[in-house]
């Protein structure tokens, strides 16, 4: 059967991008991502037309995708444009000319549809637990977005965003507290109009699904952060830039030069939302706009479990042995309950985290046998995971690094504390199930209970006589617990 080709064009306000995915053995796999900056909002005045410069900037873009774009059947090619096309009184202008030279109708889609895309994608990519607040800064327009598993609950679209945000209030590229206090007044002037309705909602996650989150995580992780975003974050990086004075003049470690112009723009407005919505944290979505046009194309990929799909993708790429890891995962699920049940730090859907590491801790065998656990992380840094996000999958990374040999508390330290002590007891949790699963066979699988004591100290109870019986496993939770003495941990066996 030949490969079936798909193609998702996203005409936005500062960046336009195409992403290209074939379908293969029942998932989706990319193949192409082509990202430019037009800064197409930069191009319309007072009167919301767009000038004459700013349309050639966004045609002589799309001459760019056409020649990939040629090579995909008609029917398997949408193409979306957002807020600057919505606004602009000239969009025929350039919507036909951009027809044109693709040979594809231009759907300039309102900023509802835009919220429920962009929710879609990030479900698709980022699967979730209870409601989640999703938020998109593009260049002219924010969306916010409540939802619960695939469906979108409540949204809203807010005419604001890092590229008329920096003409507006940045003028000159002047960076100072007044500049700032004046996008931010703004941006909460706009959201207190819906604020109401999104604050009587309980979500237990908040993702991230555009340009200003995703650089304010590449900051932190250049700076050894492994953190979500955090409001204080926030503010010191705002104190940066009013540092700097001017946006040429702006340099911060780890920020692209690509996102610099409109950085401080996107950073106030995000503060607004944080301040305003009462988020105290955002982790990073696997998807925004593009992924839920794609996905919304495939009708059959709407009840698919992402996770399971992107595990099943992964132990099939790379051989794993399905049986053992599923001894694995049960053992640690097992485990980990328990541990929840006597410890306060089980959070970022732990339990979840802890069984896909269980899944895919063998995945560096693929390589071969030594340091395997040391391929597997680096397996897992440069492959997708569908259904997590950017913090989920690097914890899941760290716990497959892990999970035997010596124990590195450097690759722990790069952890904020709380979020440090999870992925500890998770990376315990892990590597005692790989211990007691070690004969490979479901009936020599000794089942302890995990008890934990006032002073945290761990142990294992099994059954009299159980241990004995079992002296590989004995062995090796001899040598566990030397080395988890080693970096300071407790571990009894009885």
């Amino acid at each position: 059967m030949e490969d079936e080709y798909y193609a998702a064009v996203d005409l936005g306000s500062n960046s336009f991008h195409m992403v290209i995915v074939r379908l293969l053995g029942g998932s989706v796999q990319i193949i192409s991502k082509t990202k430019q900056k037009v800064r197409l909002a930069a191009g319309l005045d007072d009167d919301n037309r767009l000038s004459d410069e700013a349309i050639a900037r966004g045609l002589s873009c799309l001459e760019t995708f056409k020649e990939k774009l040629s090579d995909i059947p008609p029917a398997n090619v949408k193409v979306v444009a957002t807020a600057t096309l919505r606004l602009a009184i000239n969009a025929e202008k350039f919507s036909n000319e951009a027809e044109k030279i693709l040979s594809t109708p231009i759907n300039i889609i309102s900023g509802e549809e835009e919220a429920k895309q962009i929710y879609l994608g990030v479900a698709y990519t980022s699967a979730n637990q209870g409601n989640t607040l999703v938020i998109d800064i593009g260049g002219a327009s924010t969306e916010v977005i409540i939802g619960r598993d695939m469906q979108p609950v409540h949204l809203a679209s807010f005419n604001m965003g890092c590229v008329t945000f920096m003409e507006q209030f940045f003028e000159g590229g002047i960076l100072n507290q007044e500049n700032f206090t004046a996008a931010e007044a703004k941006a909460n002037e706009l959201l207190s109009a819906q604020s109401d309705m999104f604050l009587c909602f309980d979500w237990q996650q908040c993702l991230g699904a555009s340009g200003t989150p995703q650089a304010v995580t590449s900051i932190l992780i250049k700076q050894n952060i492994n953190d979500a975003i955090k409001l204080d974050y926030l503010y010191k990086l705002k104190a940066q830039c009013i540092k700097c004075g001017h946006i040429d003049a702006l340099k911060i470690e780890g920020l692209e030069e690509s996102r610099r112009i409109i950085f401080p723009s996107g950073l106030a407005i995000l503060i607004a939302l944080f301040e305003t919505l009462a988020i105290k944290n955002m982790q990073i979505a696997g998807g925004a706009l593009r992924e839920g046009i794609i996905y919304g194309m495939l009708d059959n990929f709407q009840r698919t479990d992402r996770r399971t799909q992107g595990i099943e993708s992964l132990s099939e790429r790379f051989h794993i042995d399905r049986k053992h890891a599923r001894r694995v995962r049960l053992m640690s699920i097992k485990l980990i309950r328990q541990l929840c049940g006597q410890s306060d730090f089980c959070d970022l859907d732990t339990e979840s985290i802890v069984a896909t590491a269980a899944s895919l801790h063998e995945v560096g065998l693929h390589i071969g046998y030594k340091n395997h656990n040391e391929h597997g992380a680096y397996i897992l840094t440069h492959t997708d995971l569908t259904g997590f996000t950017q913090l989920q999958r690097t914890f899941i990374r760290d716990l497959v690094g892990l999970h035997r040999q010596e124990i590195d508390m450097a690759v722990l330290e790069t952890y904020e504390d709380d979020m440090r002590k999870m992925l500890e007891n998770a990376l315990r949790v892990l590597r005692v199930a790989v211990i007691l699963c070690t004969r490979r066979k479901d009936e020599h699988i000794p089942q302890p209970d995990l008890i934990i004591d006032a002073q945290g100290n761990w142990g294992l109870k099994f059954a009299k006589g159980i241990l004995s019986a079992h002296p590989i496993v004995q062995a090796e939770l001899i040598q566990e617990t030397w080395l988890q003495h080693k970096v300071g941990w407790t571990l009894k066996c009885h």
